[in-house]
């Protein structure tokens, strides 16, 4: 979802909506294949990615609209092959919080068992499990993990937003990479796309938790679905801590139909032990005629030194 925008720019994007839809992106034109080079395959470097795979609901059309996109999305996960992957939106209505089951996550590593999953329980009652973050088992470690909600009391599970909303939340993971022993925590974000005021301060919290990491010299990523643009307002609050945004490289949400319209609002931020290869590839492919999710797979590769 997007960041809401002042009366003259909703009226030029509500125009190319309209011309968009006439000569919208159908998908046959995918950003440049993702081959990793020499340099790019040795133990220090580390391929990230970040993806809303949009929620289903629990109902007969809505599981059949996973069963339509479901190929395409563990064939675009090969088709990028990241080493670590951080889901938002990974989540069935229709049950209630308490269901120990996330049909998404199960999927993706049924298809693709070289992964594990961190920021992930098997009871949901203690660890919220919608916004796994998927790594590759035969190059890092799990060490800990943990999460905060985006609410005046942060460490309770399922807390309201500040104004009393559904609830929303950062999980994080720390893995450590095997051959060098190096450890990092991912944070895994997604903040409110309808209330302005809400995203503020959940990223000012966001800001706080991860401030005393950086503090430490422990190296950091933040990913995920900010609901803002790189220039906002919020993105100067992350931007202070320090972490530094990977440029970005068009549109990551698509409104399903592949038509680019909007800034970048899925991110991939750093700190300084890691170096981005270059700016962030936004996968826009389709798979047998359908689109993973309504936003974007967002991939950055990155060499690491702690």
């Amino acid at each position: 979802m997007v960041e809401m925008m002042s009366h003259p720019f909703r009226y030029l994007t509500m125009l190319a909506l309209c011309l968009g839809l006439m000569a919208c992106a159908s998908g046959k034109t995918p950003s440049p294949a993702l081959l990793k080079t020499e340099a790019q395959t040795g133990a220090q470097t580390v391929r990230v990615a970040t993806f809303n795979i949009h929620y289903l609901q629990l109902s007969k059309d809505g599981l059949s609209k996973w069963e339509n996109r479901r190929k395409a999305v563990t064939d675009m996960i090969a088709d990028i092959s990241p080493d670590i992957m951080a889901f938002q939106e990974m989540e069935s209505f229709g049950g209630g919080h308490s269901r120990n089951e996330n049909i998404q996550l199960d999927w993706v590593l049924s298809q693709h068992p070289d992964f594990k999953a961190a920021a992930y329980s098997d009871n949901a009652n203690n660890y919220p499990i919608t916004q796994p973050i998927i790594y590759r088992s035969a190059s890092y470690d799990f060490v800990e993990q943990g999460f905060f909600f985006f609410s005046e009391t942060p460490d309770r599970i399922y807390s309201p937003t500040f104004n009393g909303s559904y609830p929303a939340f950062c999980s994080w993971a720390t893995l450590r990479e095997k051959t060098s022993g190096e450890s990092f925590t991912v944070f895994n974000m997604h903040t409110d796309f309808s209330s302005g005021k809400n995203r503020i301060k959940s990223v000012d919290l966001i800001a706080e938790r991860i401030k005393p990491h950086i503090e430490a010299g422990k190296p950091v990523l933040l990913v995920g679905d900010l609901n803002a643009s790189n220039r906002s307002k919020i993105a100067k609050t992350l931007k202070s801590i320090p972490l530094e945004f990977v440029p970005s490289s068009g549109s990551t949400f698509h409104f399903n139909k592949g038509v680019n319209l909007t800034p970048a609002i899925d991110h991939i931020l750093h700190t300084p032990q890691f170096t981005p290869n270059d700016k962030v590839t936004v996968w826009r492919k389709k798979y047998d005629g359908n689109w993973p999710s309504d936003h974007y797979p967002v991939i950055a590769d990155f060499s690491f030194e702690n």
